[in-house]
């Protein structure tokens, strides 16, 4: 231990075992997904923090873990921004050097079993209140957040149903906190034990008393996904594929035929033909299309991207804009400051339009579809929301074209199961390249994934739901539940060392006798 502490001595050893040790939550996520490990891959990061020689070293440790887990979780984006990956990492990781000071506030030195007891509630709770600030749209959104790593375990499905994927992200860390101090502090093994078997009580109530969506009808919904379709004229090509397989539908009894993101690039204002196109693919399907158009709009100025409703006559009138943009993919932030970002990497030249509310659609038969395009199906209150309005199946359609042979494709499907857990409703994910993917009201994968290989359309027996899951009804109370924790500890804070100052300014002064002196003596 003394030959480590002397070689993690050096500043810049120790920053570069911080990146590395924040990376290794990454593994817990798609594709590796070892959603187990993410139960113990904060332990170093807090064994090193909790071991700063000083409070200032240990919010770099925070920083520097940040920016590896940061830069980690966002490594795709390395051949189309290039060294602004590095920028974006840098100043998200920043929102981790208080958590640093933190652990090495509560659980540095030799703890007592009071502040392991604390430690167990405000570091998660720090951590939480980390993925709150970054899920600002404006910072890139919640990619990423901890408890999105247990999309496929079952009992933290229903978690999810109870306090959303913020929940998942506190247990966590609890998890990782807990073994921690089990690891290097022996005496306050209590509470870490405690810390553990109420997680695992937490998991086992939610197992037992959370509702469960009763499913009561089913619904037939068809993903076209045509492959990639790359170089000149691909607009048109790609929709003479998606024509090509739609038609592959005909006499298959479908309610519904998702197109993925961008699978229109052409405004139907603009072309009459395409329109009348789909409005015969819906006539020849017998059921509604769901497309996605990418185009400048021939009604309003600017670009949109779009979900469209498309019946036997051609677009319905429904129409969703996307209303959360991904930062440089689809708009420059600051763009008078940030605008530089164009020349080093493949950055947004022109911002797309926001559209201004969410929609949720008559798909006909009763069927009242929810759309969300691309990421914002990372953002629970999106989905949430949509159930609320009264949605029976929740839709997101994607597009990961560039970003094929990377990890981006499946990390992306795999946030479905998540958002239909939250709401008790079925999710349907489309992409142009796959991954597509289907999940049931709770979290369930329904039928087989598209992968990235795949040029198909393929019908899917989606069960439908009733009935109200407790994060629908209660929100984010988890979330914003973390900040306030924070506030208390550092209240009590402040009150225990104004009480230890009065304390030691009111200790009686002794003679030389060592017997109190009395005032007026």
């Amino acid at each position: 231990m003394k030959t480590l502490g002397h070689w993690l001595a050096s500043p810049w050893r120790r920053s570069t075992v911080a990146a590395v040790v924040g990376a290794l939550p990454v593994l817990a996520f798609p594709a590796p997904s070892l959603w187990w490990f993410a139960y113990v891959a904060l332990v170093p990061w807090v064994l090193l923090a909790r071991t700063a020689p000083t409070g200032k070293r240990a919010a770099f440790d925070g920083w520097w873990g940040g920016f590896g887990f940061m830069l980690a979780m966002h490594h795709w984006l390395l051949p189309n921004l290039h060294v602004f990956t590095f920028v974006i990492a840098a100043l998200l990781g920043a929102l981790w050097a208080p958590w640093g000071w933190l652990v090495r506030r509560l659980l540095g030195g030799a703890p007592s079993r009071g502040r392991v007891a604390t430690a167990l509630v405000v570091v998660p709770s720090g951590w939480l209140t980390i993925e709150l600030v970054r899920s600002w749209q404006g910072l890139g959104g919640p990619w990423g957040v901890l408890g999105a790593s247990q999309w496929q375990v079952e009992a933290a499905l229903r978690l999810a149903s109870v306090g959303g994927t913020w929940l998942l992200s506190f247990l966590v860390v609890v998890l990782n906190v807990a073994v921690a101090v089990l690891v290097a502090v022996r005496r306050a093994r209590v509470p870490a034990l405690a810390g553990l078997v109420a997680t695992a009580a937490a998991a086992s109530a939610a197992w037992v008393f959370s509702p469960r969506p009763g499913t009561d009808d089913r619904v037939r919904i068809a993903l076209v996904q045509p492959g990639v379709v790359a170089g000149p004229d691909s607009a048109d090509r790609r929709f003479d594929r998606e024509e090509q397989l739609t038609r592959e539908l005909v006499g298959q009894d479908v309610g519904l035929v998702v197109w993925g993101e961008s699978s229109v690039g052409f405004d139907l204002g603009d072309r009459p033909d395409l329109a009348r196109r789909l409005a015969a693919l819906s006539r020849e399907t017998g059921a509604e299309l769901l497309v996605n158009v990418d185009a400048r709009r021939s009604d309003r100025p600017g670009i949109y991207k779009s979900s469209v409703l498309i019946g036997p006559d051609g677009p319905t009138g429904d129409r969703y804009d996307k209303m959360r943009l991904v930062p440089f993919g689809e708009y420059i932030p600051a763009r008078s400051l940030l605008g530089w970002a164009t020349s080093v990497g493949e950055a947004a030249g022109e911002d797309r339009r926001q559209g201004s509310e969410q929609v949720v659609m008559d798909a006909g038969n009763g069927l009242r579809i929810g759309p969300m395009v691309c990421f914002e199906s990372a953002f629970p209150d999106m989905s949430r929301h949509l159930a609320e309005d009264g949605a029976d199946v929740l839709l997101a359609q994607s597009s990961t074209s560039t970003f094929q042979q990377s990890w981006a494709p499946a990390q992306h499907a795999s946030l479905g199961a998540l958002r239909a857990a939250e709401t008790g409703r079925p999710m349907v994910h489309a992409t142009l390249t796959g991954v597509s993917a289907v999940y049931g009201p709770g979290g369930e994968p329904v039928g087989p994934r598209l992968g990235t290989d795949t040029s198909a359309a393929r019908v899917y027996e989606v069960p439908l739901a009733h009935g109200t899951t407790p994060y629908v009804r209660f929100g984010d109370w988890s979330l914003y539940g973390a900040p306030m924790v924070l506030v208390v500890w550092g209240v009590a804070e402040v009150l225990r060392v104004r009480r230890g100052a009065r304390g030691s300014l009111a200790a009686p002064a002794r003679t030389v006798h060592g017997s109190p002196a009395r005032p007026g003596r």
